[in-house]
């Protein structure tokens, strides 16, 4: 936060006011000059005894044109600074608010050739204001005037602690998807930033549930956006997107249900099927900027990560073979690949030629895998419990620690 550094007995807004003023009559002679920067100032004064600071704050801004056309960087802080700092003796939050928005608007208005400045100017009115709605207007007008301004990397530090702001502002749903549309946008245009981006269009879509089909339907590009995306990223081979409003309505849309298909089939299906899509919408492919070897690549580990999701644990090398269209030298290589990326944890049988799956990821972690997630506890629990009965037991019947120990590892 800016500091500002008294230089003269004369009270600050006023000395600012009068800053202002001779800025503002420079170019006129000393005779017209000098009585209208004493009218100026004694305006000023007037409000600020009366304590009427937003009318103080409106007055200061209605010439502060001139302020930011001409004043050094360093002085323009340090006039913003006071100005802004009318703020926190406003009469009420909303007139706060209020005065705050007007200081944005100004700095909004002209040509952003110091948009570093301004969004500091923004992010110092933000800290003054003491209601979570409030800071949610502001931190809106800093996400917009940074996006205006062409310096959106220096908002990437606030968007990662959006989730936190979010709820210490206690916003409705409306005012969260928006925000999150801002984030995913910015972070899309952040060198760095494209998992982010993604993570912040999934959390915009999945915002739609529960909503009606009007209100889903204006995410349309955003769903599909997030479709291209998943399937052209080299890394990611795990989503929801299938279970989402706005994806779904994409299935009956004569314009998109291409893109939709070839997300099914990145998610649930196997080689085979994309090789066919290929053929078929060849056309969508090269509209959305899709190269198809990189798809072919990256639905290779996908459909291994199915065959280990629906084996009983082993899978043969000729299996692996026929799903990913390789020849049997490639088999390994392919094996490797995926349990270098993670979706697998194996190990290859060459005397045998299986690979023997101990883990592997789910391409889809929808209402399903919770379930099954939810059983696996349950018996783990169970299986607990029943540990604990043992031993409980045990004790009180005497049974030697031998005999325990036994007992246990029996069940």
């Amino acid at each position: 936060m800016t500091t500002l550094v008294e230089t003269s007995d004369e009270e600050p807004t006023l000395a600012v006011a009068r800053t202002i003023a001779e800025l503002a009559w420079s170019q006129a002679g000393a005779d017209i000059a000098e009585p209208e920067v004493a009218r100026y100032v004694g305006e000023a004064q007037a409000f600020l005894v009366s304590g009427r600071f937003s009318n103080l704050a409106s007055l200061l801004l209605t010439s502060a044109d001139v302020v930011l056309a001409s004043a050094p960087e360093k002085d323009l802080e340090c006039i913003f600074t006071v100005i802004s700092n009318l703020v926190n003796k406003a009469h009420s939050p909303d007139q706060a608010l209020e005065m705050a928005i007007q200081i944005e608007k100004k700095l909004h208005s002209v040509p952003l050739d110091k948009p570093a400045l301004y969004l500091k100017i923004v992010f110092n009115l933000y800290n003054m204001l003491t209601t979570p709605y409030g800071r949610y207007v502001i931190f809106k007008k800093a996400l917009e005037l940074a996006v205006a301004g062409k310096v959106t990397d220096l908002m990437v530090p606030s968007l990662k602690r959006l989730d936190t702001f979010i709820k210490e502002w206690g916003i409705g749903n409306s005012e969260k998807r928006e925000l999150y549309l801002h984030a995913t946008n910015i972070l899309k245009e952040t060198k760095g930033s494209g998992k982010e981006s993604f993570v912040f269009l999934v959390k915009y879509l999945s915002s739609f549930a529960g909503e009606d089909a009007t209100t889903a339907g204006e995410a349309k590009e955003p769903a599909v956006r997030a479709i291209i995306e998943f399937v052209k990223a080299p890394d990611m081979f795990q989503c929801d997107l299938l279970e989402m409003l706005p994806v779904r309505q994409l299935e009956r849309d004569p314009k998109y249900a291409p893109v939709y298909r070839l997300l099914e089939i990145f998610l649930t299906s196997q080689l085979d099927a994309y090789l066919e899509f290929q053929s078929a919408n060849s056309a969508t492919i090269k509209t959305y900027g899709i190269v198809h070897e990189e798809a072919m690549t990256k639905m290779r580990l996908m459909s291994l990560t199915g065959l280990a999701s629906k084996g009983s644990g082993e899978i043969p090398y000729s299996v692996v073979r026929d799903t990913l269209k390789v020849t049997d030298d490639e088999v390994e290589f392919w094996i490797v690949r995926a349990i270098g990326a993670k979706l697998i944890e194996a190990k290859m049988d060459q005397m045998r030629q299986v690979v023997v799956i101990s883990r592997c990821t789910e391409r889809v972690f929808g209402a399903p895998q919770w379930r099954e997630l939810r059983s696996r506890l349950a018996g783990w629990k169970e299986n607990i419990t029943n540990v604990e009965r043992i031993l409980e037991n045990a004790k009180q019947t005497g049974v030697p620690q031998g005999l325990q120990t036994a007992a246990v590892a029996a069940h």
